[in-house]
């Protein structure tokens, strides 16, 4: 009899290679045991820290097949369209770090089942030093698939370069090492990419529930896009902007960002744009860096909705960051913000003042690409990209949501004499987003916190600003953390927000009190 993991590896393989249904239990038993027990007979995983490793269900991750169905999520007018047949072939680009290999191995039967295969020339994965080098060994047994093994610990940046610059096809669909591709998903993408080659694609990226491993379709109602943190976020289309794709609701949408993990490019394009920031370490920010970068030095970002792929969000990351995850963002984050956001940056270290401490490296090749491909300033950006985000005025000295712990000021969709309350933060500006000005007034747009009555308890009202009303002047004290109404010396109070809405209260040390701007701008 044949040793277990042997026994394993045949039966994966064979099944793997040909993409034949799956019908034997050597799949549903040894395979799993290849990747996810190094002993025969019933694995020992269900124990807790091993379960959330991957700071996911493994459990659930490891019962599933690997080519389990999943709902076709795609919009019923993608379902009758024809694609063209004679788009450029794609090498497939996944890096990964001590991955659940059940998770590693549903991505790739996911890529190789549900594409044309004339459509994939490879699939590259690049072993970024797992502990255990068999996790990537075997899966080179499978057709199409190259496994590439970093001698030391590099990140994603550095891997996806190895990754990319070992790739044979015209184009590069980069995809984390959690995901689960729909139907007909890449096609749609690679149409795009060969109608332009400086476009660059990413699918609607479904839900894959962290926790039970369900499969939920996103709204295609998002584009990508960040907060002065540069922290990426997803924003709602505008009204306007759902409205007039009613006609069309398939076609692609222009987004100011991407969220970095699952994209395709082309690879002549991807190398004159500088591939990736080499200097950037681990993970994080190198979101921001290319989608800036697309979009200023002549290209463009899409999202087609006719593309979908499912991941894994998890909350926490699984491996460990060098230094710390926090130093490592914040790293990654200011080297992107000193070569493409000009003045800008300075709003940035205004959100995150210790950002200013940390070393971000020698940038000068970076800057020198972007002189040489005569790429545009960061305001074109903000002008023509990126409209939507609102940008403090020079008049204001503190700008953003001001929060109170997890919740922040909140107009809650009133308008003029309506009472202002308190809301769970969302991050997402809109009713959430306020200006303390030179002139001591805090604007939400053209509305002003105005003080009905200058005595204990009185209610806070949005009403039109005007520039000499005394009713409408405030002021930061005590080290910025409260806001104290000039003519009364009262404080802004939120003790009353669910019973009828914020007050002014005598100031003390009350939390009710306690409130803090996003951007604080005054040096």
């Amino acid at each position: 009899m044949l040793p277990c993991w042997h026994l394993s590896s045949l039966c994966w393989e064979r099944e793997v290679s040909f993409l034949s249904v799956v019908k034997s239990t050597c799949i549903s038993r040894a395979a799993a045991y290849i990747f996810y027990s190094h002993s025969c007979g019933i694995p020992t995983i269900y124990e807790l820290p091993f379960q959330f490793l991957n700071k996911f269900n493994q459990v659930e991750s490891d019962k599933l097949r690997m080519d389990r169905a999943v709902p076709d999520t795609r919009h019923d007018h993608c379902r009758h369209k024809q694609w063209k047949t004679d788009l450029p072939a794609s090498s497939v680009v996944i890096t990964f770090h001590n991955e659940a290999r059940s998770a590693l191995l549903r991505t790739v039967v996911s890529v190789l089942k549900k594409s044309p295969p004339h459509l994939v020339k490879e699939i590259i994965l690049v072993d970024d030093y797992s502990d255990n080098p068999e996790d990537g060994a075997l899966l080179g047994k499978i057709e199409k698939v190259r496994v590439l093994r970093n001698d030391r610990r590099e990140g994603l940046m550095r891997s996806r370069v190895r990754g990319a610059d070992a790739a044979t096809a015209p184009v590069l669909t980069f995809l984390d090492s959690h995901c689960e591709c729909n139907e007909h998903w890449l096609e749609p993408l690679l149409e795009r990419v060969a109608e332009d080659k400086t476009r660059v694609v990413s699918p609607i990226i479904d839900v894959i529930n962290m926790d039970n491993f369900q499969y939920v379709g996103a709204s295609a109602d998002l584009k990508g896009g960040f907060d002065w943190n540069l922290v990426f976020k997803w924003d709602y289309m505008t009204l306007e902007q759902r409205r007039a794709r009613q006609g069309n609701p398939i076609a692609p949408i222009k987004t100011p960002m991407i969220a970095g993990g699952l994209f395709v490019m082309d690879k002549d394009n991807f190398e004159l744009l500088g591939k990736y920031d080499m200097m950037m370490d681990v993970w994080g920010g190198e979101n921001l860096e290319i989608s800036f970068r697309v979009w200023q030095c002549g290209g463009s970002l899409e999202i087609i909705p006719c593309s979908r792929v499912g991941h894994v969000f998890r909350k926490q990351h699984p491996y460990t960051f060098p230094g710390g995850s926090g130093t490592v963002f914040a790293r990654n984050t200011r080297r992107a913000a000193e070569v493409w956001m000009d003045e800008f940056k300075n709003f940035y270290y205004a959100a995150v003042p210790s950002a200013r401490n940390v070393p971000y490296g020698n940038i000068q090749s970076r800057l020198e690409m972007k002189k040489r491909l005569g790429c545009q300033p960061f305001k074109w950006y903000l002008e023509n990209v990126y409209p939507e985000l609102r940008v403090p005025d020079h008049q204001d000295i503190a700008f953003g949501a001001l929060q109170q712990g997890g919740n922040c000021l909140d107009t809650l969709g009133h308008f003029a004499d309506g009472v202002v309350g308190v809301y769970e933060c969302h991050n997402a500006g809109g009713n959430q987003e306020w200006a303390l000005t030179k002139d001591k007034s805090v604007k939400h747009m053209d509305l002003c916190l105005t003080v009905v009555d200058r005595t204990a308890g009185s209610l806070i009202k949005l009403q039109g600003c005007r520039e000499n009303d005394s009713r409408q002047k405030w002021e930061q004290i005590e080290s910025n953390s409260k806001l104290r109404h000039v003519g009364s010396n009262l404080c802004l109070d939120s003790r009353s927000a669910r019973m009828g809405g914020l007050t002014v209260e005598v100031c003390g040390p009350s939390l009710n009190q306690q409130w803090k701007f996003t951007l604080n701008l005054q040096s």
